[in-house]
């Protein structure tokens, strides 16, 4: 999940309105904290079925929106869910009971009670407390997302100001190339359990001795541009194709004449 913070623009009284929706947030989050410790055996569910409860009982609960209601009730069972973990896994100073909240700084709203302008310039809340339409300052990132990715919207207040926070659900996994490569280019593939390298054009290496070769071979032409391969024992110099500035000469004076490759490097090992 990818948070993005925009600052808030509103009026006072629109201030004071996201005050008083924190304040409810709290209450709610507290009295579902409350029923967990007076009934044995609640669980996450019966937190969740008492914000309708709430929500009858004070008319001015039933002004936060119901997703909103069940975010705080999600946050009294993440207090109790963390000391129950804490406690199996034996962590010292972090069993901590959980505790009723008196300095909450933020509102939670699910996929419901807000909308978003089509230019991500502003945020409107929906609910009962009428807090309406509000300005957002740095929406630059915000736009490359699309609404239906957003899956939380917060409300902070902090020293300097109110802020608006979206959670956006991205997949950010990355695709790795393989670096089973060998002199021929072809890519060896292997499971885990395999811990030697072995290429149809005749390389036999240990495969962390291959995946070494691999990082250096790119690590020198990141940095020096092109490399000419040697064998054990023969010196060795950057190109000066398309970079006037390096002179092999001044570079070789440099390692005192002694540029070489490591040991075991040479043209039958795995480089690419």
């Amino acid at each position: 999940m990818l948070v993005l913070e925009s600052k808030l623009v509103a009026t006072s009284e629109q201030f004071a309105l996201i005050d008083e929706a924190i304040r409810t947030f709290q209450f709610i989050r507290n009295k579902a904290l409350r029923y967990w410790i007076d009934t044995k055996g609640a669980t996450k569910y019966d937190l969740n079925k008492q914000c309708a409860i709430l929500a009858k009982e004070f008319t001015w609960a039933n002004k936060l929106n119901s997703m909103a209601r069940q975010s705080a009730a999600e946050r009294a069972w993440s207090a109790v869910s963390r000391f129950f973990d804490n406690y199996k896994k034996n962590i010292v100073g972090k069993k901590d009971y959980p505790k009723f909240q008196k300095d909450n700084r933020s509102v939670e709203y699910k996929t419901t009670g807000w909308k978003l302008s089509d230019e991500r310039r502003f945020l409107t809340l929906t609910d009962g407390f009428g807090i309406g339409k509000l300005k957002l300052l740095g929406t630059r990132d915000l736009s490359t997302y699309s609404k239906e990715q957003i899956k939380r919207v917060r409300l902070v207040r902090r020293a300097d100001g109110y802020y608006a926070q979206f959670c956006v659900d991205i997949d950010r996994t990355e695709d790795l190339a393989p670096t089973g490569k060998t002199s021929c280019h072809a890519i060896v593939k292997k499971s885990l359990s395999t811990r030697t390298h072995t290429c149809q054009c005749g390389c036999v290496l240990d495969r962390d001795h291959n995946a070494a070769l691999n990082i250096l071979a790119a690590g020198l032409q990141s940095t020096q541009g092109h490399w000419e391969t040697a064998t054990l024992g023969e010196s060795i110099a950057p190109t000066t194709e398309g970079n006037p500035m390096l002179q092999a000469d001044s570079w070789n004076q440099e390692l005192g004449g002694t540029a070489q490759l490591s040991p075991g490097f040479s043209r039958r090992e795995c480089q690419g």
